[in-house]
């Protein structure tokens, strides 16, 4: 076991056991619906492409939450396909990971690799509330604060050496501030990654242009247009390490609608700018999350 691992580990049993009640109902969902928000592709509690300080699942200080996400891009010319599951401890820790494959369809072949060839990638994170409630400190305009702290890898060593990529993996710190205005129907998400993720790691960390990370903002507006709908904004700042191709900024238009308490259904437009020397890729994100 590392060194992170026994961290984790201990910063969670240490909360269990302060919250060790007999009476307590662990397995509750006493936030207010859609306040659990989903798994981003990341696996991190927040919109599809975003964090947000808000720990996901509807677990309240004396319950643990869950959420679990399938999401899928068909973007022009790439499809990017997500698996994430993250756990709520008591509303200060969140623990989350998530697996994808970007499938480079026809391109692969122009490319050189071969028709269909697919990045594949993992990440893990943990996050832990630091201070204040977005949802329930409604008296003070303090928002919601978290820091966080992920681990990404990519099975694509070889490919990523090739195109410049310094290194298949690597780590990211974040800082995120939430907060719900409830007289004004509107979430804001704000969050800070220090990161040299390319296209979120897909394709590495690092490259040949730039090496070293940087802080890059990303945040998200949603306004509740009722208690089972949300209409939102996204943007993700991204850096631009390699020579090999262009990196932009990534954003999305989405609709966030639970038809239960449980479950979240989200469509989106997307507009994620160069991918591997294709231009304007833009296109459509749905996803569907159970949450508890």
């Amino acid at each position: 076991m590392t060194i992170k691992s026994l961290l984790i580990t201990s910063l969670i049993c240490t909360h269990l056991s302060l919250h060790a009640d007999s009476n307590t109902d662990f397995a509750g969902s006493g936030k207010l619906n859609l306040t659990g928000l989903i798994p981003n592709i990341d696996g991190v509690a927040g919109a599809g492409i975003s964090h947000s300080a808000i720990i996901g699942g509807y677990g309240t200080e004396d319950q643990i939450g869950a959420a679990g996400n399938f999401s899928q891009v068909q973007l022009s010319d790439f499809k990017l396909s997500t698996q994430s599951v993250l756990v709520g401890f008591y509303n200060r820790i969140e623990l989350s990971h998530s697996k994808s494959e970007f499938d480079t369809q026809d391109v692969g072949a122009q490319l050189g690799l071969g028709e269909g060839y697919t990045f594949k990638n993992q990440t893990t994170s943990l996050k832990l509330r630091l201070m204040g409630d977005a949802i329930l400190d409604q008296d003070s305009w303090l928002p919601q604060i978290a820091i966080g702290y992920s681990e990404k890898s990519s099975d694509n060593a070889a490919v990523l050496n090739l195109i410049g990529s310094q290194s298949d993996d690597d780590s990211e710190v974040f800082v995120s501030a939430s907060k719900l205005f409830l007289s004004q129907s509107l979430l804001l998400n704000l969050n800070l990654r220090n990161t040299r993720a390319n296209q979120n790691g897909i394709l590495g960390f690092g490259g040949d242009k730039e090496s070293k990370k940087e802080w890059l903002f990303e945040g998200s507006l949603a306004y509740l247009l009722n208690d089972n709908l949300a209409l939102g904004y996204e943007y993700k700042a991204s850096p631009d390490n390699l020579s090999f191709a262009k990196q932009e900024d990534w954003q999305d238009l989405f609709l966030l609608y639970n038809p239960s308490k449980h479950v979240s259904l989200t469509v989106a437009y997307v507009s994620l700018g160069e991918i591997a020397l294709q231009p304007d890729q833009t296109g459509y994100y749905a996803s569907i999350s159970i949450q508890f």
